[in-house]
């Protein structure tokens, strides 16, 4: 069964820069699409960015410019650079991937994103 653990969350003032990392398990990390998203207190699950297998990607417009998405399948990882944070994007940010389905079926735990302002 594949694995997702995310990391790299933490609190970092508006304006700044953080880095998250979400490693997978299993032998066939370059054939999932994987995605991050994000829920915020009283707000439901949103998708921020995607990466397919064959590394197109798609990032939501309130994070486009600012957030991107890239995947490592050396290392069996997945990143969401996020620059110019602002308060609203303060969240639980989870990574997620298609592995047996169209739809996303494996999810991480989850890494707290704080922006201060």
């Amino acid at each position: 069964q594949v694995q997702l653990v995310e990391s790299g969350g933490g609190l970092v003032q508006a304006g700044g820069s953080l880095r998250l990392s979400c490693a997978a398990s299993g032998r066939t990390f370059s054939s999932y699409s994987m995605g991050w998203f994000r829920q915020a207190p009283g707000k439901e699950r949103e998708l921020v960015a995607r990466i397919t297998s064959d590394g197109r990607t798609y990032e939501t417009g309130s994070v486009k410019g600012r957030f991107t998405i890239s995947r490592d399948n050396a290392k069996n990882t997945v990143y969401l650079q996020m620059n110019s944070l602002k308060p609203e994007d303060t969240a639980v940010y989870y990574c997620a991937a298609k592995i047996q389905s169209l739809l996303y079926d494996t999810w991480g735990q989850g890494t707290q994103v704080t922006v201060s302002s």
